[in-house]
């Protein structure tokens, strides 16, 4: 049974890593970070899925912000299923607004939930994840850290993720001797779910989604798949590696 933890899991790239996931000797903490009665319901359907796919399913929520959640989400994790083998962090934002016009605590923010979390919730699963070289660690970035245009910067979020990479490829170099493995996954705009927006508004949506030179949003789902082959035995020469799923956004 492979035990695997993924935030970010009630919609997006989150949700189709776990769809993918599912099935039977897989056990998945799904984690999804809004309490709202809408993120709790997203959440519950796609445990639901992944039960009906033949895994064992456990789900939690709570404020990745907050200092503690991940130790307790590990912690959680090990009551129900036992040593950690997997870590997806999907879990994060877009936040739009222009270095003026970004407040401290909101940049502040970013950081808690994308580096922060990581960082604490790999660090407690360390002691698991190097127990051999099936240990896996995949993190969620965004082209935001990479690509700087007039039309499209993200201070907060965009630097959140950049200090996400570099806790991956150190916590990459830290896992070697075991034989596990780090990677960053990093899409461009990618389609959301029905119903949501993120940080760009409908017609924002539109222009953005011709904006890589195969002329089309990606699917989260194909985002997923990277993800799965780095969790996967066959990606076990690969780590430290920072690999776009992006339609060639970066080339432009």
């Amino acid at each position: 049974m492979r035990v695997s933890i993924i935030t970010g899991s009630g919609s997006g790239i989150g949700a189709a890593v776990a769809r993918r996931l599912a099935g039977p000797d897989e056990c998945l903490m799904l984690h999804g970070q809004g309490a709202d009665a809408a993120g709790l319901a997203r959440l519950k359907t796609v445990a639901a899925e992944c039960e009906r796919a033949g895994a064992d399913v456990a789900w939690r929520s709570g404020d990745l912000a907050i200092a503690g959640t991940a130790i307790e989400l590990v912690h959680g994790t090990r009551e129900a299923f036992g040593c950690i083998d997997a870590i997806v962090h999907a879990a994060g934002f877009a936040d739009r607004r222009s270095f003026a016009n970004l407040p401290r605590q909101d940049l502040e923010r970013s950081f808690a939930v994308m580096a922060s979390a990581f960082h604490e919730l790999a660090g407690s699963a360390l002691p698991d994840l190097m127990r051999g070289s099936k240990g896996r660690v995949v993190a969620v970035s965004s082209f935001a850290a990479h690509r700087f245009t007039r039309e499209a910067i993200y201070p907060g979020s965009g630097a959140a993720k950049a200090a996400l990479e570099v806790l991956v490829k150190c916590l990459a170099i830290e896992l070697a001797s075991s034989g596990a493995t780090a990677n960053i996954v990093i899409p461009g705009y990618t389609r959301k779910d029905a119903g949501l927006m993120g940080a760009l508004d409908a017609r924002a949506w539109q222009a953005v989604a011709t904006a890589n030179p195969l002329a089309r949003l990606a699917e989260p789902d194909e985002v997923a798949a990277m993800i799965v082959f780095l969790l996967s035995p066959q990606a076990g020469h690969v780590t430290g590696a920072s690999l776009p799923v992006d339609g060639g956004l970066a080339l432009m």
